[in-house]
């Protein structure tokens, strides 16, 4: 009998049928059968198969068009548009420029 687990008898909460849980049932405690539990349980958000993941751009799914702010180039002073609103004494810099700098910084890590 080593491994096994002790099963207590219960009544499920939900659909009143009588079932076996792994734990002592306690007054006021919800106890659920195994098919009433599977449709009560709580989605993962990392659970692949409803579209979820770490890491990916499901999240920004349901977001809408995000809001855009008019901004100076701080490396080219070219007007710009960028998504986020721009912080006084914080450096914007558009598209172009950002791509540059970020391509550069790659090329400085490579040695």
């Amino acid at each position: 009998m080593e491994g096994e687990r002790q099963m207590y008898k219960a009544i499920c909460s939900d659909c009143g049928a009588e079932c076996e849980v792994p734990f002592k049932p306690e007054e006021g405690k919800k106890v659920r059968c195994n098919d009433c539990f599977r449709k009560n349980r709580p989605r993962r958000s990392f659970d692949r198969r409803d579209g979820g993941g770490f890491g990916g751009r499901d999240r920004f799914q349901d977001r809408g068009p995000r809001e855009m702010h008019k901004a100076t180039c701080a490396e080219c002073n070219s007007e710009c548009e960028v998504p986020f609103k721009p912080v006084e004494g914080k450096p914007v810099l558009c598209m172009d420029c950002f791509r540059k700098k970020k391509q550069s910084q790659r090329s400085d890590d490579e040695f």
